[in-house]
């Protein structure tokens, strides 16, 4: 197991409910852990009973069982974790308002989304009220960007050289645990866009001038919103309901939603604008400091049978060409494909997670795996629909451009991930001797319970 499995895993189960990937595994949601005590104190923060059983139940999940680190082990990496944070915090290291404020919104808007309702995550996690939860989060979240910031500044002039990554690499053949690198493909898509007809879009236009001279006469927004509204929290009972949201500019709502939310007074109702997700109008019912209460009603133009198969048709088409010889792929995406993202780069699809063009096909999105796993390189897919989550709706064709098959390292094929490896344990290396120094100076205070433990750091300064 890598030391950067362990501080991914101490990250996670620190954010508690930010971890998004570890918490929720096949929508089975982890049993409450009762807290039951404190096992170490560092400088001014604390390590419960607790953590120390929610880290290795991460760790557990995250390693598919085969875990093989002691109590003690984990332990030792929170401490290490929660030593970073407080000397941070003596470093004056910065974290605003803003950035925290921005993490707090995205994980609560996630796990809305994945329990149901505000409500049911306030519930669920056991606190007394949407603040409460809030208040709880932005601690977390500061907490972690303090350990972020402190380690890369701990770190910031490390490299390596190509004789260490040799080096490395060697010493890896002698103890015989080269790793294992899993398949990896890169990707390349033709996209075409489909977009209501004007005479669609100007409908949905009226209808919500109509809706919203309705409201100005005296009409229940709420009601209209719950009648009218393709928002599909409209009708839930949390955030959502009746088209109300609580936002703040950090809120992960989209651009011109804040921007025309942020533009009216409180009482005021907008004019009908476009998104990416349809046509909307809002009223602000409420300014509380930097939030706003807000209430909208969202109308999707609706694209028409005939739409789909004429877009489908044409890619169709285009494919054909392409596998005919008559264009090429990369020819063909300058041509036809209306991705903004790919079509000066060849199509090459960007993996989310690395920002480079590979996609390891154990981690991949399950619906773009199953459409891709099958073909070998050179081949493209059928056309096939795809869509924005309440966005924009489209047709594509995929291009498996490269497929590198599970293997054992290779210095030469792999050096780049090699060279990344080597520079990892490089900089943890140095967290490690920077800690050795810190402990000298810092408070810590083991429990009775651990005092058995054996550390590789002189954690009980003895």
């Amino acid at each position: 197991m890598t030391k950067s499995t362990i501080i991914l895993a101490f990250l996670l189960v620190t954010l508690g409910i930010k971890a998004q990937d570890s918490l929720i595994v096949n929508n089975v949601f982890p049993e409450r852990i009762k807290v039951d005590g404190v096992a170490v104190v560092v400088g001014k923060n604390i390590v419960l009973d607790s953590d120390i059983d929610k880290f290795k139940k991460e760790l557990q999940q995250r390693m598919e069982g085969k875990l093989d680190i002691t109590d003690c082990e984990i332990l030792e990496e929170i401490m290490t974790q929660k030593l970073i944070a407080h000397h941070a915090v003596i470093d004056s290291v910065e974290v605003s308002e803003a950035e925290i404020n921005s993490e707090v919104e995205r994980n609560i808007s996630y796990f809305s989304q994945q329990l149901g309702s505000m409500e049911k995550v306030v519930e669920y996690y056991g606190f007394t009220d949407e603040e409460d939860l809030r208040n709880e989060l932005a601690g977390i979240q500061k907490e972690q960007l303090l350990i972020q910031r402190e380690r890369a500044s701990i770190t910031e002039k490390i490299d390596v050289t190509p004789e260490e990554v040799r080096t490395y690499f060697r010493n890896l053949e002698k103890e015989n645990s080269l790793p294992e690198f899993s398949a990896e493909i890169e990707l390349a898509q033709i996209v075409k866009t489909i977009k209501p007809t004007e005479e669609e879009t100007n409908r949905v236009f009226e209808k919500l001038n109509e809706i919203k001279e309705d409201i100005e006469g005296g009409y229940s927004f709420r009601l209209k919103a719950i009648i009218n509204s393709d928002d599909p929290a409209v009708s839930s009972n949390g955030e959502g309901a009746g088209g109300k949201y609580t936002i703040t500019r950090e809120s992960n709502f989209i651009k011109e939603f804040k921007e025309v939310a942020f533009s009216l007074d409180e009482g005021e109702l907008s004019e009908p604008f476009e998104s990416g997700f349809g046509i909307h109008i809002i009223q602000v019912e409420k300014v509380k400091g930097q939030e706003r209460d807000v209430r909208h009603i969202l109308i999707q133009p609706k694209i028409s049978q005939a739409e789909l198969d004429a877009s489908i048709a044409e890619l169709a088409d285009v494919r054909n060409q392409i596998l005919k010889g008559e264009i090429t792929f990369e020819e063909a995406v300058l041509k036809y494909s209306d991705d903004v993202e790919t079509k000066n780069n060849e199509g090459l699809i960007l993996n989310p997670q690395t920002n480079d063009t590979r996609f390891d096909l154990t981690r991949m999105d399950p619906n773009l795996y199953n459409k891709v796993s099958s073909l070998n390189s050179g081949e493209i897919t059928e056309p096939f629909y795809d869509e924005i989550r309440g966005g924009a709706k489209m047709h594509k064709i995929i291009l498996l451009k490269s497929k590198e098959e599970t293997h054992t390292a290779n210095f030469t094929k792999d050096y780049e991930k090699i060279q990344q490896l080597t520079l990892q344990k490089k900089q943890e290396e140095t967290v490690d001797k920077w800690s050795v120094d810190k402990l000298e100076d810092t408070y810590i205070k083991i429990n009775k319970d651990f005092k058995k433990c054996t550390f590789k750091n002189n954690w009980k300064k003895e």
